[in-house]
């Protein structure tokens, strides 16, 4: 019993982090952000209202700088006041923003939200308890291998998460009569926008799939629809 006290005090230590994460993120949206009253992107999110059939869908700013979108596990969506603001400059077009919302959305609908914040738990558990094992056998290294390995495997999971909300977000986007060229030019700004250079990083490293891939994923599933609807 005792050799697996570690393993069980880093499950602990996973959850507890997992509740303060909660409790902080939470707070932190509630503080720092108000609802989105924008006259053109409303017309949009009324489409796609209408094409999930609800009433609404409710969109949030949340007030940093950072160009993101970005669902909480609440269900709420949001778009930085820096990603707003490339918008209004006339950066970005309301469609554009619209297929934002719509990916946002699909991580939502996908259960994502709730999802990545059960997996940084579980995560930030195995990443102790590996530290603790490979500690043992590696000492000093043994750690950051632990951290190397489990930074792998989240990202992993979150390029997975991105393609099923792209698609989840085609899917409206051409329900609801927007189309996915506007998703498609988003994300060749979005380096740009955001400032990354991700042409530079391993594939493997990344959070997010690569621009090429994600339009390529979004024009596959077009030929896969429309082959569907001949």
């Amino acid at each position: 019993m005792i050799k697996f006290f570690p393993m069980l005090l880093a499950v602990l230590y996973g959850l507890a982090l997992y509740r303060f994460s909660v409790w902080r993120t939470s707070r932190e949206l509630d503080t720092n952000s108000t609802e989105l009253a924008d006259t053109k992107l409303k017309a949009l999110t009324d489409q796609m209202a209408r094409a999930l059939d609800i009433e609404r869908i409710k969109v949030h700013i949340y007030e940093i700088e950072p160009v993101n979108g970005l669902a909480a596990q609440d269900g709420r969506i949001f778009i930085t006041r820096g990603f707003y603001n490339r918008y209004r400059a006339g950066d970005v077009s309301a469609e554009e923003m619209a297929s934002v919302i719509a990916h946002e959305l699909g991580h939502v609908a996908l259960g994502h939200s709730r999802r990545r914040m059960i997996d940084f738990s579980g995560q930030n558990a195995m990443r102790t308890a590996l530290a603790m094992i490979l500690g043992r056998f590696i000492p000093f290294i043994g750690p950051y291998l632990a951290s190397f390995a489990m930074s792998l495997l989240a990202a992993r999971l979150s390029r997975a998460d991105e393609f099923e909300a792209d698609a989840y977000a085609s899917a409206l986007l051409v329900k609801s009569g927007i189309g996915t060229a506007p998703q498609k030019s988003l994300f060749e700004k979005l380096e740009h926008l955001t400032g990354a250079r991700g042409a530079a990083i391993p594939a493997w490293i990344m959070s997010h799939p690569k621009t090429h891939v994600r339009i390529a994923a979004i024009e596959a599933n077009e030929a896969k629809w429309q082959g569907a609807a001949k």
